[in-house]
């Protein structure tokens, strides 16, 4: 069995669902000093702190929706994304997508961990280009 491809550089992303999109945005922007890194369309925007991320997709009120879509762990090297879907796959960890390469220059995959949460293994280049 191979060994753990190092360390990520920690949990730095949460992906949300609100119903309340604009006052979600609002909150974090105006009140917590966030800036938009990126709004790919009207229903989702990723903001930051600098060296962090925060995904809000507008969702509608669904009973028993949890409002978490997953966590996301950096990479700052491009080629440990593959490195790193490899080893999980090897441990037998439940992988829900292959690495794929973003419009925005990212590369991710996601998995579940034991307890059904969405996770992502991500390399983002603006933050990877401040370390």
């Amino acid at each position: 069995m191979k060994s753990r491809p190092g360390r990520t550089n920690g949990m730095r992303h949460v992906a949300l669902f609100v119903e309340q999109f604009e006052q979600a945005e609002k909150f974090y922007v105006e009140l917590l000093g966030m800036e938009v890194e990126w709004r790919p369309d009207p229903d989702n925007v990723y903001l930051t702190s600098g060296n962090d991320n925060l995904a809000l997709h507008r969702a509608e009120t669904t009973p028993g929706l949890s409002n978490l879509d997953h966590i996301g762990f950096f990479v700052n090297d491009l080629d440990q994304i593959d490195v790193w879907y490899e080893f999980l796959e090897e441990n037998q960890v439940t992988l829900l997508t292959r690495p794929r390469l973003h419009r925005d220059g990212a590369k991710s995959f996601y998995c579940k961990d034991p307890a059904g949460i969405k996770v992502q293994i991500i390399f983002h280049p603006p933050i990877a280009a401040q370390e």
